[in-house]
């Protein structure tokens, strides 16, 4: 699109997050997710533990909500679930590039939650059921700011933690990771060209449930600081 350009309706936002000691901001091209990446947690949804092909999909963009924000309830659950995870925000890329150049092409990390459906109600409860009813809705992808590589290096191991309203739900290190974020990188870029502004979702730990309006979840990840959000009541939905 050039600048001059007239548009039949108004162009979509831009959502962008903040970045860690600098005043300019990150804009989010696309997110991209990585499921069932911690043998605890692939277990515990009752999943076989060996080392599958990742499981991988997207959310929209515009789902982002920042730290101190409000993730309303959505529509068509009663099975509201929290997923914390290593992000993974993307200065460069590319199609096909090697496991060994894959971190050239990162510019920082944060901390990101995975909300999910787990339940979605007047459907078939399959697992063939397209995941964007489960993870691809509005306000989906809470992100807290990013760390610029320069400032924490690369992180492969450490704690990451999830309280909601004090009380942890999970308690684990990034090193459990069954996909380290090069491997990660490497598979997605075999069938997306990664550009700048992605940011990948890496997965999350055992420990997943459900929260309620009023619920304030705090998910840290050592030297990446901290992601608050509150759980909100359910947005006014049109019949």
């Amino acid at each position: 699109m050039t600048t001059n350009e007239k548009l039949a309706v108004p162009a979509p936002f831009l959502p962008t997050l903040p970045i860690v000691g600098s005043d300019a901001r990150f804009p989010v091209r696309r997110i991209y997710c990585v499921g069932r990446n911690y043998v605890a947690h692939v277990r515990e949804m009752g999943g076989d533990e060996t080392r599958d092909f990742p499981l991988i999909f997207q959310k929209p963009a515009d789902s982002v909500v920042h730290d101190g924000g409000v993730v309303p309830y959505p529509p068509k659950t009663d099975n509201f679930h929290y997923e914390l995870e290593l992000m993974v925000a993307m200065k460069s890329g590319g199609y096909n590039i090697p496991e060994a150049e894959a971190l050239s092409h990162v510019f920082g990390y944060g901390i990101c939650l995975d909300m999910t459906r787990r339940t979605v109600l007047d459907t078939p409860d399959s697992l063939r059921l397209p995941w964007e009813l489960k993870k691809s809705f509005d306000h989906s992808a809470p992100c807290g700011p990013i760390f610029p590589v320069e400032q924490v290096g690369h992180p492969s191991s450490g704690s990451i933690r999830l309280e909601v309203d004090g009380v942890a739900k999970q308690d684990s290190d990034l090193g459990l990771m069954i996909w380290r974020t090069p491997e990660i990188i490497s598979t997605l870029s075999r069938y997306f060209s990664l550009e700048p502004g992605d940011i990948i979702m890496t997965g999350t730990p055992d420990g997943v449930g459900p929260v309620a309006p009023g619920n304030v979840l705090v998910g840290s990840i050592e030297t990446l600081g901290t992601l608050t959000v509150t759980i909100g009541e359910p947005a006014a939905v049109a019949a």
